[in-house]
């Protein structure tokens, strides 16, 4: 079962809030009256004595002490309340778990979401509230598949009103053929569903319009390599994995509406294949 990190979060932040907020409204007053009259009971010490007077202190100690409740929600609140804004707001880290993105991300790499670029949404709920900006053909983007709960990050190729072809690995957007060039080709012999077809993946450098980036494709195209057609509804996109061959994405669950989309991928910062491995930077930067 996938954990909703940021449904938690919202609960986390609200309860240790209202917890604070009711100590400050209801219990702190109280607290201060008691500590008054504690004075009031030791009339004839000055104000830099009363530490030293064991009865005072021991009493006052008691009376100003915080339900343990209270204390951790006023140590934890402020943290929370930040980790909460940033990760809602500004920026959120992924990790990539899967090869659908391949050449581009590998399995293991820690990428820095941008959560404003397509517009200010609401935490949680995602209704857009503050419109920015839009997605662009090219960029790598965070949403949530039709019917699913968990991220995924894919590569936008249909923009809303599109007409995507992709046949044989040919990638066709509205009537214009997208430009490929041969980078190389894999001598990577390990079993994957490319060689169990008797085929080799090959990197190829892929332009759509403005856009130039790399992707992988099998010389052998899958099956959903072989042709398809989509016309991009209003409000939707068009999603592929770089990984052609290897990739669950729109050509077979169909479009993402605006609604579950997430942020933009912007740069890797870290890559950790395995829990025993050390992380490594050598793959950081832009994406």
């Amino acid at each position: 079962m996938d954990i909703n990190l940021p449904l938690i979060l919202l609960i986390a932040v609200g309860v240790t809030g209202v917890v604070w907020l009711y100590d400050l409204v209801a219990l702190r007053g109280p607290r201060l009256r008691a500590i008054e009259k504690l004075n009031e009971q030791f009339p004839d010490l000055e104000e830099s004595q009363r530490g030293n007077n064991e009865a005072y202190a021991a009493a006052y100690v008691a009376l100003a002490a915080e339900p343990v409740v209270v204390e951790y929600s006023k140590s934890f609140f402020p943290v929370l309340f930040l980790v909460f804004a940033l990760r809602s707001f500004l920026i959120e880290p992924f990790q990539i778990p899967s090869e659908s993105m391949v050449p581009t991300l590998e399995v293991g790499d820690f990428i820095a979401v941008n959560k404003f670029s397509y517009g200010i949404r609401m935490p949680v709920f995602r209704t857009k509230l503050i419109p920015i900006g839009s997605p662009e053909r090219g960029d790598v983007m965070v949403f949530f598949p039709p019917n699913e709960t968990r991220y995924f990050i894919k590569r936008v190729i249909g923009l809303p009103g599109d007409t995507v072809r992709y046949t044989n690995h040919e990638l066709f957007i509205n009537g214009v053929k997208a430009e490929q060039t041969l980078v190389e080709q894999e001598n990577v012999t390990r079993m994957d569903q490319c060689i169990a077809r008797g085929g080799r993946n090959v990197i190829v450098d892929e332009v759509v319009g403005d856009e130039a980036y790399r992707a992988r494709k099998c010389s052998i195209p899958g099956r959903l390599s072989v042709d398809g057609t989509w016309h991009v509804p209003e409000g939707h996109y068009l999603m592929m994995g770089d990984n052609r061959d290897n990739s669950s994405d729109g050509r077979e669950w169909g479009f993402v509406p605006e609604e579950r989309v997430v942020g933009k991928a912007f740069a890797i910062w870290m890559h950790w294949d395995k829990l025993l491995s050390l992380p490594s930077f050598s793959r950081a930067g832009g994406i």
